[in-house]
């Protein structure tokens, strides 16, 4: 499994690195009380490693301690929500 994830609220990114490789989950937040994942991305050498989907729940844990609501533009963030439905209450209407 992946190191650490850490959240840059500045650049609105969760990340992850390891042995050179890096991972990040991708936000916006578009309007007051809504977060939209908007990108994830895994360097191949951390590719088949549960780190996306580390990343997805960073993200997601991240949504529900600041009671936001979640859009997931980005197509894996919509397929991981799809696939995991105890998220369902975090979504937003539009997502």
């Amino acid at each position: 499994m992946a190191s650490s994830i850490n959240h840059h609220a500045s650049d609105q990114e969760f990340t992850v690195s390891q042995n050179g490789y890096v991972g990040e989950l991708a936000y916006s937040k578009p309007q007051q009380g809504i977060i939209d994942f908007t990108h994830t991305y895994v360097d191949e050498g951390l590719r088949g490693q549960g780190v996306a989907e580390e990343l997805a729940r960073a993200g997601l844990t991240y949504a529900k301690e600041q009671q936001l609501k979640v859009r997931t533009s980005c197509e894996f963030m919509d397929s991981f929500v799809r696939r995991h439905p105890e998220y369902n209450e975090l979504l937003d209407g539009d997502r």
